[in-house]
């Protein structure tokens, strides 16, 4: 691939402006609650647009385009899940969350369940969730990267992402972060709408598809629209639906490369080996893919396929309101109201927003096909638009399309930070400001080398296992912590443990299968549906055995949640622990407390 300058341009161009609005912003950020929560003070719409640029992340920009062109009808769940999971948020969590006065989630459990130790235990997986979350953002800066400049070293973009964050986390926290997170929304929404009209029109121009390109409800298998060459880096299994001759250079079936004749069914290829397939030739595809366009279009209907789709609308469904990053934006609001109005306008601007990578992904399956045979297709979006319109054109499209997924890594991974970073500098260090930078170099460090170390696999499967450990964790504290009075933290304790440690072990699981040849079950790749009743079953028996644990204060906290905001009941917790002291004591120049 060659180097596209207009794209190099337009990531450039991104950095400057998060970088300008960022540094704007910090010169207003001046105590502790500006940097957690940004005062509190963040109406709606801006609020809105703000959880939105930091929701919309690699998974969906990249990776549910790349889901539907590998898996089809399957990965639309993945586009509703994101969606829909703002449904229950709006209904069941925003306001009483909000009206609860906490600064972080671990604050709202000890506050709910009078727990020193449960405290403890809810920061230590905010911050695994936030670092498993930041890994795949990391791991698709470092694809956009290479998919610019060839020659970069594949942790290039890590790097490029982790910097930006941190000058910005580092100069305002949450009060920097939340313009550039608003105005990046409005980007990823132009980045990906513009293109997608353009390509479309163009799709349309053609005829619908030149002849040589399969039709997507044909019961025949994708075909390479032009001469073909592709060197596999990791081993694959590939299946091949429909006989095809090639050439390869490598070993292949465990023998030497040269002519080879495929027929139908699986075929191994080793890493390093390079492919040369002809115009018109079926395109194998990586194992667990539908091979033709028409199963490409049916949703599936296998006992082990059922399973692993429902267990992804659990964790979909349940994680949103278990993700800390996206709960820490809902305590900037003034107060309840405002954040269930909030969450209904993120409805609108998330539902918008996922039209079009499900087009993409679509039009990816007849353009570019050959990212079935490594099974890359979180590349789709970038490569697309040189395909649909080879020259000028399709460079320009590429580099509007780059610049809303590096975005995408920013936005997403500035939210995350913060979240990690506030809970490390309230509930391990003292909570100053300078605490709140250190913590913010730990949240981005680790992340960064974890990224570096791991072999990339799918970003929306790997989100997709940070959304089953909220949802296994936090979902059912909060559901549970709102709606239930007899609730321990005993429970909550027991449920968190069950349900993360499942989801742990899955996980863990999952990696070491993926080195070793990819012999994990589905249940490993989506435990949600396993992991999240055990955490619920378990907070609920633990609780009933354990009702002298009730907090005393459980009916005044209970009001304080659920009484409308015109009363008066909102108060918020610790204040002079966690900076309000501050706002008596800026210094001059804008200068931040020390």
């Amino acid at each position: 691939m060659e180097l596209n300058p207009w794209a190099a341009a337009a990531i450039l161009l991104v950095g400057f402006a998060t970088f300008s609005l960022g540094y704007r912003s910090s010169r207003q950020a001046n105590t502790t609650s500006d940097f957690l929560v940004a005062r509190r003070t963040v109406r709606s719409g801006r609020n809105a647009a703000a959880i939105s640029g930091e929701y919309l992340s690699a998974a969906s920009f990249l990776g549910v385009a790349g889901l539907v062109l590998k898996d089809g009808a399957d990965a639309l769940w993945y586009p509703i899940g994101f969606t829909a999971g703002y449904l229950l948020l709006m209904i069941f969590v925003a306001a009483p969350l909000r009206r609860s006065g906490a600064y972080t989630l671990p604050d709202f459990c000890e506050a709910r369940l009078g727990s020193a130790g449960m405290r403890k235990l809810a920061a230590v997986f905010v911050v695994f969730i936030g670092v498993l979350y930041l890994v795949p953002q990391l791991q698709g800066a470092g694809l956009t990267i290479r998919q610019i400049l060839p020659a970069a070293p594949v942790w290039a973009g890590s790097l490029l992402v982790t910097l930006l964050v941190f000058v910005n986390v580092f100069g305002g926290g949450m009060r920097a972060i939340t313009i550039v997170q608003a105005f990046q929304y409005w980007l990823k929404l132009f980045a990906i709408a513009a293109p997608t009209f353009v390509m479309v029109a163009l799709f349309i121009g053609d005829g619908g598809a030149r002849g040589d390109v399969t039709g997507l409800a044909d019961a025949l298998p994708p075909r390479f629209t032009s001469d073909a060459v592709i060197t596999v880096e990791t081993p694959v299994l590939l299946t091949v639906d429909e006989p095809v001759s090639l050439t390869t250079q490598g070993r292949v079936d465990g023998g030497p490369g040269g002519s080879v004749y495929w027929g139908a069914g699986p075929h191994t290829v080793e890493a390093g080996t390079t492919l040369y397939f002809t115009e018109g030739s079926a395109v194998p595809v990586v194992s667990g893919a539908p091979t033709d366009n028409a199963s490409w279009l049916r949703p599936v209907t296998g006992t082990g396929d059922l399973f692993t789709t429902y267990s992804l609308i659990v964790a979909l469904f349940l994680g949103t309101m278990g993700l800390p990053h996206v709960l820490v934006r809902f305590y900037t609001n003034p107060d309840g109201r405002a954040a269930r109005r909030t969450t209904l306008h993120v409805l609108s601007l998330l539902g918008l927003f996922y039209l079009f990578p499900i087009l993409l992904g679509a039009l990816s399956r007849l353009y570019v096909p050959e990212l079935l045979v490594t099974g890359k297709t979180d590349a789709a979006v970038l490569v697309l638009p040189m395909k649909v319109a080879p020259g000028l054109l399709g460079e320009i499209l590429g580099a509007v399309t780059a610049a809303g997924a590096f975005a995408a890594f920013l936005s997403t991974s500035s939210g995350l930070v913060v979240s990690v970073a506030g809970v490390l500098s309230t509930d391990v260090f003292i909570g100053r400001v300078r605490d709140f930078r250190f913590a913010t170099f730990l949240a981005g460090v680790a992340p960064f080398v974890i990224a570096v170390l791991l072999r990339p696999s799918d970003i929306s499967l790997t989100v997709g296992m940070s959304f089953a450990l909220a949802a296994s964790t936090f979902c059912p504290v909060l559901l549970l912590g709102i709606w239930w009075r007899k609730i321990t933290w005993v429970g909550a304790a027991s449920g968190m443990v069950l349900g993360g440690g499942l989801v742990i072990i899955a996980l863990v699981t999952n990696i070491v299968s993926g080195y070793t040849g990819g012999w994990a079950p589905s249940f490993f790749q989506q435990p949600a549906l396993v992991t999240v009743p055990a955490a619920f079953l378990a907070v609920l028996i633990m609780s009933k055995a354990t009702q002298s644990r009730i907090p005393a204060d459980a009916n005044r906290i209970r009001m304080r949640m659920h009484a409308p905001d015109r009363l008066g009941f909102i108060r918020d917790r610790d204040i002079a622990r966690f900076g309000a002291a501050d706002d008596k004591a800026r210094l001059a120049n804008g200068r931040h407390r020390r």
